[in-house]
């Protein structure tokens, strides 16, 4: 498959904390595959926090996306059961001594754009909180 033809996967998972490794490894495998190779570090860290906060702070099952836009774009994102918005991202230098309450910090500082937004189809409810990377060419 061309680097340049869009394509997408999701991975559902229940709200175990392995999910986290199981999604971090399928990440790295997808990315890997479609020659995504220069995105996999960043994308990992991101993909981690994203999932985690998604699998920590709500009670059902939780799912990863990763999106290829077909034109050097990658978005990840995070699908939980939980409406409620996510709390906003705090600064690094008051997030530093805290053993939690970093993630979305670290997204807001990796990703080239992050965001979310609320979801409700056939009755359900959730969020969804995702990210973008731009896909830099080396020459």
């Amino acid at each position: 498959m061309p680097e340049n033809d869009p394509w997408e996967y999701s991975l559902y998972i229940p709200n175990d904390p392995r999910a986290v490794t199981v999604c971090r490894r399928t990440l790295r495998l997808i990315l890997t595959m479609h020659g995504l190779i220069r995105l996999v570090d960043r994308a990992e860290l991101l993909a981690t926090e994203l999932v985690s906060n998604a699998v920590r702070h709500t009670k059902g099952p939780a799912a990863l996306r990763v999106r290829w836009s077909g034109t050097g774009v990658l978005r990840l994102g995070a699908w939980d059961a939980d409406p409620s918005p996510p709390r906003p991202p705090q600064p690094f230098d008051r997030a530093v001594e805290r053993e939690d309450g970093r993630g979305l910090a670290m997204v807001r500082a990796c990703a080239d754009v992050w965001g979310w937004q609320p979801l409700a189809r056939e009755g359900n409810r959730g969020k969804y909180v995702w990210c973008e990377l731009a896909a830099r060419r080396t020459a």
